[in-house]
């Protein structure tokens, strides 16, 4: 019996393009917008609103290339999924936190409404490609649509935004993906492991599995073969991915691989960059 196909087609195009962080395009906004904490990775920690000290005047990090020797995983392991650029040359048309502290506030408060809303549309963009999910490709459309019409509102409409009532369709709909997706591969799903807190699954296959809001902290996971294994919510933190294969990995970020440990012979998803430390 062959494989089963996936996906309809590579959505590496369209995701590299509007789902991307594009720190030469922002204005620094999670280095200032987002409440951050010591114990998490981050450099120091510091109130939502405050700029990081490590944040310079043309709003690069002083230490950017220092982040992975310093263990600062809060850092490293972060990804706005080009929210960033959206408020800052688009919503905002160029205009940054800087140039008028006055609308300071309101930057960061429509900053932190289209992280979100970003999030859900890239993973609304993967289902979209799934063969799985063919049945839901209108309600997956839909909700694409009214989420790039959302984000090309005005701040005050954006902050007027019932985002808990759209995040709850959002869930109830990738839920549905996951679940074609599991029957599609004909996955038994008894057999996927419950704790992965450290554990050691080496050369395993994980085909298929639901590793929805799994915490994966530091697991090895070396040599597992993860076609059609879901991500969604997963913490990949020190998580070992060398030699494994998510090429067809599904719901997995750049944020969850920035965060994991992997090598180039990793096989990522090609809408996802190898991160600089991933050596052979």
């Amino acid at each position: 019996m062959g494989i089963k196909m996936i996906k309809i087609h590579e959505e590496g195009t369209e995701m590299s393009r509007s789902m991307k962080s594009d720190c030469a395009k922002c204005s620094g906004l999670c280095c200032v917008a987002l409440f951050c904490s010591k114990i998490d990775g981050f450099p120091e920690d510091k109130t939502a609103g405050k700029p990081c000290h490590n944040l310079q005047k043309d709003y690069r990090c002083k230490i950017h290339e220092e982040l992975e020797r310093r263990n600062l995983r809060g850092c490293t392991g972060y990804d706005c999924f080009g929210a960033g650029q959206q408020v800052t040359q688009v919503i905002y048309a160029g205009q940054t936190w800087r140039d008028s502290p006055i609308q300071a506030e309101e930057i960061f408060q429509v900053f932190l409404v289209v992280i979100q809303l970003h999030q859900m549309c890239y993973f609304l963009k993967e289902a979209v490609t799934l063969i799985p999910a063919k049945t839901l490709k209108s309600d997956i459309s839909r909700l694409i649509k009214r989420n790039e019409e959302m984000c090309r509102q005005s701040p005050s409409d954006i902050l007027k935004t019932d985002i808990e009532s759209y995040r709850d369709e959002v869930n109830c709909l990738l839920k549905e993906v996951c679940n074609l997706l599991q029957n599609h591969l004909l996955v038994d799903k008894r057999k996927c492991p419950t704790d992965f807190l450290g554990k050691n699954f080496k050369n395993r296959n994980m085909q298929g599995y639901d590793l929805n809001t799994k915490l994966l902290i530091a697991a090895d996971f070396e040599g597992c073969n993860f076609r059609g294994t879901t991500f969604l919510g997963a913490d990949t933190r020190d998580t070992n991915f060398s030699n494994a294969d998510l090429g067809e990995a599904v719901f997995l970020s750049q944020g969850q691989v920035n965060a994991a440990r992997g090598n180039r012979n990793t096989k990522l998803p090609k809408h996802l960059d190898y991160p600089v430390t991933w050596q052979a």
